[in-house]
């Protein structure tokens, strides 16, 4: 048989995606002997070979973190070793938190909390983590906001999302002690997801991001479990209860001709009358609420936006929506 050169090289699908993310974001990446995860403040970030790590870690999940550091730490760190920080006591333990806050919270959008998990004794901390991993943690949600600016906007969220997919696919065909058998079928914002939806018709989204997530999101995914259709005022009348207090009205509104009984002269101003914590003008009939003169309301009221970020507020603070 003739012999043959090799062209091209065999590496690790999720190797390539962080190597390559680590590199347009301003890192390079090198295998140790030395270090399970060192960066001298050079620029290079430095993983140990693989005989070093835990069988349930990753050249991706080392980056990842490592990248995570470098988020919370800001741009100044980036040129200390380690990212300024002490590994060798507790001196530096809440930054190290912070950083695993932030590691759960950006996985976590893609459902890949457990297969980028943290690791070594750090895993304890990581795995305890509630769904809202950032809290208020201050430091975790600054490294939160640097993730969706340059450099790391907007490598470090594609690199999530590619690493999302191949784990999905991976999984279809992986035994159940795969770590890849843990992504998680997630919603990119985070939240469950809900079929037969998607998110173009949301009433949360809104050019092109969602309100609850704060995050940009495509017409054409599948909507999470906080997805809301089109809203009906005369089945909601979340504005009308608790969630606002006062409807002032013009003094020549003609609400206040039409409907008297339901108006109220303050000495600089007039109001809709209030009936207890809701509208006087509002019925609630099994559930349901409807404006009784829905089609004589007052000015303030035909001018409220449906969908709009004060009615999605309003459904907030009587529970109709998630928030």
């Amino acid at each position: 048989m003739g012999s043959r050169t090799a062209s091209h090289r065999y590496r690790d699908p999720l190797d390539e995606i962080w190597v390559g993310a680590a590199g347009r974001i301003g890192f390079s990446i090198a295998r140790t002997r030395d270090a399970y995860a060192a960066t001298n403040g050079d620029g290079v970030i430095r993983v140990g070979e693989p005989e070093l790590l835990d069988a349930d870690d990753s050249l991706a999940q080392i980056i990842f973190h490592e990248l995570c550091h470098a988020l919370v730490e800001g741009e100044t760190a980036w040129q200390r070793p380690d990212w300024g920080l002490d590994n060798t006591g507790a001196r530096d333990e809440a930054r190290e938190q912070a950083c695993l806050r932030l590691q759960a919270t950006l996985a976590g959008a893609h459902g890949l909390r457990r297969v980028l998990a943290a690791t070594t004794e750090h895993r304890g901390f990581y795995d305890a983590l509630p769904d809202d991993a950032l809290g208020d943690d201050a430091a975790a949600r600054a490294g939160l906001a640097r993730s969706g600016r340059a450099p790391f906007a907007p490598h470090l969220d594609e690199a999530l999302a590619a690493t999302a997919r191949v784990a999905r696919e991976a999984a279809r065909w992986a035994p159940g002690e795969s770590l890849l058998s843990l992504v998680e079928e997630r919603h990119p914002t985070g939240f469950a997801l809900r079929s037969n939806e998607t998110c173009g018709t949301c009433v949360w989204r809104s050019r092109g991001r969602c309100r609850h997530a704060g995050a940009r999101v495509e017409a054409g995914w599948r909507a999470c479990a906080r997805w809301e259709g089109a809203l009906d005022c005369q089945t909601c009348g979340a504005c009308c209860r608790a969630a606002f207090h006062s409807v002032t009205v013009g003094r020549r509104d003609p609400v206040i001709r039409r409907h008297p009984e339901l108006v109220v002269r303050r000495e600089r101003y007039v109001e809709i009358l209030r009936d207890g914590d809701h509208c006087a003008a509002l019925e609630e009939t099994d559930g349901r609420y409807a404006c009784r003169i829905y089609d004589e309301r007052p000015r303030p009221c035909r001018e409220f936006p449906v969908a709009g970020d004060s009615c999605l507020l309003a459904r907030r603070r009587v529970s109709l929506s998630a928030g």
